[in-house]
């Protein structure tokens, strides 16, 4: 039972695999009462509206429409500082106008700490991806401040929050975790998960939603097994890899294969498509991993994650950022194969996919770690922290 109806600001990026687990903990908050309302760049309404909340338009100037995003760390991380501090003065309009009863952030939303902090009001961060842990500054980050254009970087930082009001005015202490942080994601896709302290983050796992028939896959009736293969929201303009993928699973006796393409792809560079394929930009992932007996996947912590609370086996083709970090995981928890894409070769992947679903103890350790991705509470257990934390 919730306590009062209260006014929570979620506040995030228009990355769709950082909203994908936010937008569930937002509709369960809005189903139990409170106004919600939800500040993002108005490109992403069409994912808000769903929930119920209400949208606060605030401009993105993230690289996030075409994937541009810089190749240098600096750089990279340079464009949230620079998104930060231009959405600011957009978030400020709207919550000195209405402050919320609570601040939810993405941590790539910068400005919510901010806006939060110069009003006094708590704050909790969403974390859709792995977080620091009891030395992860000195073992990690540390290697960071060595780079060109790090100690500029630092220098804007500290500026911009020493001009603006925030209570935590010192850089690694603000990009770092506050008081309380929720991972939206399996403990056991957390490194260094002993080290990390439970007192300020809890992991509830994948906040997805859970209903099988919630996006309407249903897939042919006479498929004896199915294949899901997607490189997720932002990695998708790879042709050449969906040819291999064609040539590995296409007409492969008793498989029916999803081919997930994005919208960089057009269906015409791919030729011929087999009998047992259906080519899609987007499909409904959580609805076809119910279904599904194998997941190829470029091991975003999103994709990881659903294929972990779906109980699949995953071949992992990791793209890039902390892809190749969560696929060797995947590999370490025994329920992946990990395969770079210039050695994705079609042999190379149909022979995975055989050994993954011929092996039971694969099986084994997948049922275990979607037991155990389940009882961490997903969704309802968020939204329960979260009215802990309302104010009386």
């Amino acid at each position: 039972m919730t306590r009062h109806r209260a006014h929570i600001a979620m506040i995030g990026i228009p990355a769709v695999s950082h909203m994908l687990p936010s937008l569930e903990v937002v509709r369960e908050l809005v189903a139990r009462g409170h106004r919600v309302t939800y500040a993002n760049d108005p490109a992403v309404a069409d994912l808000i509206a769903p929930t119920g909340a209400e949208l606060v338009p605030c401009t993105s100037v993230l690289p996030v429409a075409d994937n541009d995003w810089p190749e240098d760390p600096i750089a990279a991380m340079g464009c949230f500082l620079d998104d930060g501090i231009q959405a600011l003065p957009q978030l400020r309009e709207a919550y000195d106008r209405d402050p919320a009863d609570l601040y939810l952030y993405d941590i790539g939303a910068y400005g919510a700490r901010v806006v939060a902090e110069s009003q006094g009001r708590p704050l909790m961060q969403l974390s859709p991806t792995f977080v620091a842990w009891e030395g992860y500054g000195e073992e990690v980050a540390a290697n960071l401040w060595k780079l060109p254009g790090a100690e500029e970087y630092r220098r804007k930082f500290t500026a911009w929050l020493a001009g603006n009001g925030a209570a935590t005015t010192d850089m690694d202490a603000f990009v770092g975790r506050p008081d309380d942080t929720i991972a939206t994601i399996p403990r056991a896709m957390q490194p260094q998960a002993d080290r990390v302290d439970t007192k300020t983050v809890t992991f509830v796992g994948p906040c997805f939603d859970l209903r099988a028939d919630a996006q309407g896959w249903a897939g042919p009736a006479n498929a004896e097994r199915v294949l899901l293969v997607s490189l997720g929201s932002a990695f998708t303009r790879q042709p050449e890899f969906y040819r291999r993928c064609l040539a590995a699973f296409g007409d492969l006796p008793g498989w029916h294969v999803v081919l997930q393409i994005g919208r960089h792809t057009d269906p015409a560079e791919l030729g011929e498509i087999p009998a047992n394929v259906e080519v899609h930009p987007w499909v409904a992932q959580r609805a076809i991993l119910d279904r599904a007996d194998a997941f190829v996947t470029h091991a975003g912590m999103g994709g990881s994650s659903e294929g972990l609370l779906a109980g699949v086996p995953m071949i992992a083709v990791p793209q890039g950022v902390d892809q190749f970090m969560n696929a060797d995981r995947l590999v370490e928890l025994g329920v992946a194969r990990r395969i770079d894409t210039a050695d994705a070769t079609a042999e190379a992947l149909r022979t995975a996919l055989e050994e993954l679903v011929g092996d039971e103890e694969v099986a084994r350790r997948s049922e275990r770690l979607r037991a155990e991705s389940l009882a961490e509470g997903g969704t309802k257990r968020a939204a329960d922290l979260i009215e802990e934390l309302l104010p009386g």
